[in-house]
């Protein structure tokens, strides 16, 4: 029998069995709403419209996640004026950024003198320069990290000593802290319970939240939407930014992307109310690091 023919009769013979057998389909995502209805993403994209904030929740390390952030923001770009915004760059890094997104200085100076995560040009780089390449502002949010570990030494009080032009990196000070805020008690569960240590490691937790939340703040511009990109920690269950975002404007409309990484694309009875949008992605899929 002729190679042609057999491979022939081989694909015929495949499409045949993933006709007749689910299991052969491949999914590489689910969107579900909050409730567990399942959305497709073009109702994902149609839930956004009209919106002042995303909060799009990630799993630093995971190449889907990214995949889905990219063609997200490319999809909302079509139909509504955007602002993006990431925790992976600091606010004293701000003015290298514009420098870069508008063309000014070159990918080698911006890589060598800004502060980037190990995973910067597989994960984010793709978006910064989409940002570049359509002219797009692109706010870093968080805190810078040695403020971050202040607080983690000494508590939220330590900021008082800080100078006047240190605190323009900073939320407007004092930084309200409450543990009730949602995820921080976990967060002390996750470490073995309460002491002085993991309290401050919490105060530093709700510095880079509320900090991150200012600086979305800061930069809403009428009639255009911030998609801000974050570790999933910092918004799930409407805390962390989300929360601080509702305590500096209250009414602002901010919806979540809360993902998940699992064996099944299924909608788990445990993601219920975690978001506004769930997203679940295969836990065997690439991780960057």
């Amino acid at each position: 029998m002729k190679p042609f023919l057999i491979l022939f009769l081989s694909i015929i013979t495949l499409t045949a069995l993933i006709a007749q057998n689910p299991d052969y389909s491949l999914n590489t995502y689910a969107f579900y709403d909050s409730s567990g209805s399942k959305l497709s993403y073009g109702e994902v994209i149609e839930n956004f419209n009209d919106t002042e904030v995303i909060l799009f929740g990630e799993l630093h390390n995971d190449a889907m996640i990214h995949y889905i952030q990219l063609k997200v923001i490319q999809d909302l770009m079509k139909t509504n004026k955007l602002v993006l915004g990431g925790e992976f760059f600091e606010r004293d890094d701000q003015l290298k950024i514009d420098e870069y997104t508008s063309g000014l200085i070159a990918a080698r100076n911006f890589e060598s003198e800004a502060r980037l995560w190990t995973n910067y040009k597989t994960d984010y780089k793709p978006i910064i320069d989409l940002a570049r390449d359509s002219g797009l502002t692109f706010i870093g949010t968080n805190v810078p990290r040695r403020y971050a570990a202040l607080v983690a030494k000494g508590g939220l009080d330590t900021l008082q000593i800080l100078s006047k032009d240190a605190r323009k990196l900073l939320p407007k000070l004092p930084v309200s802290f409450t543990m009730e805020t949602p995820g921080y008690s976990n967060m002390i569960e996750m470490m073995g319970g309460h002491g002085a240590g993991s309290d401050k490691i919490i105060q530093a937790q709700a510095l880079k939240d509320a900090t991150m939340a200012q600086s979305i703040k800061d930069n809403l511009q009428k009639n255009t939407l911030f998609l801000h990109i974050n570790g999933d920690f910092h918004s799930a269950h409407y805390g962390g930014i989300y929360w601080y975002l509702k305590e500096l404007k209250s009414g602002i409309d901010v919806k979540t992307i809360k993902v998940y990484s699992a064996d099944s694309l299924d909608f788990d009875s445990e993601y219920k109310g975690s978001g506004d949008i769930i997203l679940v992605v295969p836990k065997d899929f690439t991780k960057t690091y």
